[in-house]
Parts: structure tokens; sequence; C-alpha cells
């Protein structure tokens, strides 16, 4: 699967060129999510299913699209992607320091019934944007101070915004992401090891001047869940409570208590993972992983096999914002990581994170065509 001239090819042969592995396997994950939606609702195609169903076909399409279209189109546009989610984020920065008082926190553009994160959209732009930038300069100049300040604004500057929404979650998600696109840029292991100490010796400032108390207090249920069961540690007691009670087999579909009795909280977005464990039991857990693996590794593959810096650093970020998510969130509901707003990628319920993923795997079908193109040309 390797396109020199994207333009002389026919649009059939484009798409039977297509990677449908990856394809078949990320509609796999849509599926199960499907599933663990209408169990959520306890047998109900509404409120979250037909929704998800609606994302999902809407944004499929459109990652067909991305994955067919001239790859020298989305290299030319990602700093304006960039731009364009930078101003959202601001935006929806803005909108919440004036609302705070009056309506409560929020992170969302809200269009009739629609709601839009654009902080999931930053971190699929924010890869665009990066891969782009280390792909125009000389390898030489990688290593190299003043250029390494443009990229760390790239990151560090949507980061600080939606730090201060606040959403810790998100915010640390794309720097990781980042820092990750930096290093298999070629950044030296050095400087890394120097901004890590840096960070351990600011950790007392941060706490104490940066976290808000309810993020302080997501670090104290972690470490002992029971000091509040009914308070701050009762979501992820239920959650434990719910993976292990599904053993091995699971107590079948819609047949898990926690989640049918409403004992488990937001399991229809962060905490549909224990949900699925419980109904499905340690065996439908693993399957879950094992399709999440597969396209890590296929994504993995296809970075390998790219000429192009600009393809190889996408692909890199995009499979590190699955895996990261897929990380946190797993952990998350087994109390091995604090509590965030991590939702697993293709399950839980969400029409931005659906869409941002959607986007960012329709390029990795692009790349994929095009490993071999020559993008200056």
């Amino acid at each position: 699967m390797n396109i020199t001239n994207n333009d002389k090819i026919p649009f059939s042969q484009k798409l039977e060129q297509l990677n449908w592995l990856l394809i078949s396997l990320l509609t796999t994950l849509a599926f199960i999510g499907f599933i663990m939606l209408y169990s959520a609702a306890g047998g109900s195609f509404r409120p979250w299913l037909i929704r998800q169903l609606g994302f999902f076909c809407l944004f499929f399409p459109l990652m067909i699209f991305i994955a067919v279209t001239d790859i020298k189109i989305w290299f030319k546009a990602s700093y304006l992607f960039y731009a364009i989610a930078l101003i959202m984020v601001i935006m929806v920065d803005v909108m919440e320091q004036m609302s705070h008082n009056a309506m409560g926190a929020t992170r969302w553009f809200r269009i009739g019934s629609i709601k839009i994160q654009p902080s999931e959209l930053m971190k699929v732009c924010t890869v665009f944007a990066l891969a782009r930038y280390f792909y125009s300069i000389e390898a030489e100049n990688i290593g190299r101070f003043k250029f390494i300040i443009t990229p760390l604004l790239m990151i560090f500057v949507p980061v600080g915004f939606i730090f201060h929404q606040p959403d810790l979650g998100t915010a640390s998600i794309l720097a990781m992401v980042g820092v990750v696109v930096l290093f298999m840029a070629g950044v030296k292991m050095w400087k890394f090891v120097s901004a890590g100490v840096i960070a351990l010796i600011t950790v007392p400032f941060a706490w104490h001047f940066l976290l808000h108390d309810y993020q302080k207090q997501r670090i104290f249920t972690f470490l002992d869940p029971t000091h509040d069961p009914l308070g701050s540690g009762y979501n992820i007691i239920q959650s434990k409570i719910a993976v292990g009670s599904g053993g091995v087999f699971g107590k079948g579909f819609l047949g898990g208590t926690q989640g049918q009795l409403d004992f488990l909280p937001e399991k229809q977005t962060d905490f549909i993972f224990t949900m699925l464990s419980e109904e499905l039991g340690f065996v439908g857990g693993v399957f879950s992983i094992f399709i999440y693996c597969a396209i890590i590794a296929i994504c993995i593959n296809i970075a390998m096999k790219t000429k192009h810096q600009f393809g190889r650093l996408f692909v890199i970020g995009i499979v590190n914002i699955f895996f990261i998510h897929m990380f946190i969130n797993i952990g998350m509901v087994m109390g091995l990581l604090p509590v965030v707003g991590a939702p697993l990628p293709f399950i839980s319920y969400g029409g931005t994170i659906m869409g941002s993923m959607m986007i960012g795997f329709g390029m990795v079908l692009n790349i994929d065509l095009n490993r071999g193109v020559d993008l200056r040309s």
C-alpha cells in the first residue's frame, strides 16, 4: 500500500488500497461501544446509543474522505487547523471565566443539542502542527535550543489554557503527547531529563498554588478511596466492586448489578470499561484490550514504513493520544491511577472524542496510502 502520485490514482483504487484491517478493528471497537451504551441505558437505544450511532455514521465517511484525499492538502493546512483549534480553546477558556460565577464550569461549545469540546480537537491539531514543523527543519537543527522554542510554545500554550479551564486531565494528555512527538523527532534525552528535574522541583509550588481543591482531593482519593466512601471515594469503590464481581466470564449482557442498578457513576463515559468488565468479565476486557493493542501495533508498523518525517511523527502522535487515553481510562477504573476525565476511545459515549479520533485515523490511513510521497514537490 504505497502511492507515490496521489493525483493520478483512481478513487476506486484508493479505496481498495486502504488499510481495511485497521478500519475493521476501529469499527469493532465502536461496535463494542454500541453494545455497552445499549446496556448502560438498561436495554434502550436512548439516550446514548442512538446518538453515538449518529456520530459514527457522520464521522466514518469523513475518515474515509480524509484517507483518500491528496495528503498535500492536509499537510499545507496543518498550521491553519492548529490556529483554529487554539482560537476555539481560548474562546472556551474566556467563556469559562465569564460564566464561572453565574452558570458553572463549561468546556464545550453548544450548537443546538450538540456539544463540541475544542480541547479534544486541539490534541489532533497539535500533532498536525508539530509534524509539519519538524518536517520543515533540517535534522541537524532539531537539537538546537532556538528550534525547540516554537514546538514548545505549540504544546504548552494550549496546555496552559486547557489547564486554566480547569481541565487537568486533558492538559496532561496533550503535554504527554507533545513530549513524545518531540522525543521521536530527535530532541536529545538529556533535555527531557533536565525538564523532568525542573518539574519535580516545582511540584510543591504547583500543589499549593496551581491545583484546585478538587484536583488535590482526587489524589488523596486515589491513595485511600475508603477515607470518604460515600463522597469522593464512592466512584472508584463502586468501579472496583463492579470489575471484581465480573469474574472470568462476567455476569452476562444486561446482567451487571452495579451498572444496571445505577450504583456505577458515569457508566456511559469515563467508567464504561467498568461496566464492560462486570458484564463481559475478564475475557471481555482482555478481548477489548487486544483490539486496542492490535490497532497500536498496526499504526507503529505504518510509522516505521513511512519515508517522510511528517507522516512518521503524525502517526506516532495519534497512536499516543489513542494509547494514553486507553491506558489512563482502564488504569483509572481499576484504581491504579487517579480519576481524571479520559474517555475510552471509540467505546465511551461522546461525539467530540469520536470525531477527533476518526479524523486522526483518517490521516493515519492517508499516510499509510502515501508513505513514499514527496511533500516538498
